[in-house]
């Protein structure tokens, strides 16, 4: 199993609505696209300083770095990213095999 960390940095100037039509719509890839195991995300809380403006996580679950790859160019997550580009600052992605 493969895990997929993304760290969004949102622009100041995104509204609180886009941004949760964002995350909306990225759990929302889940149902269509078969290679993704499962997602999960939360906001930001901790009390240490080090998020440098990073305020939300989505930690996603592939079988694969196929499965990986294969997700990264599927349409769906293309438009999504349609969808993010306009209102990120910055993304941190991690990638790492789950030891066993």
């Amino acid at each position: 199993m493969l895990k997929h960390i993304v760290l969004f940095k949102f622009k100041e100037t995104s509204k609180k609505e886009e941004i949760e039509t964002i995350i909306s719509s990225f759990l929302n890839l889940k149902n269509k696209i078969s290679t993704l195991v499962a997602i999960e995300w939360g906001e930001n809380i901790s009390p240490e300083n080090f998020h440098q403006g990073f305020t939300h996580c989505f930690t996603l679950l592939f079988d694969s770095m196929e499965a990986l790859l294969a997700y990264q160019i599927d349409t769906h997550h293309i438009a999504f990213q349609k969808v993010l580009l306009p209102h990120m600052e910055k993304v941190f992605v991690v990638d790492y095999l789950l030891e066993q």
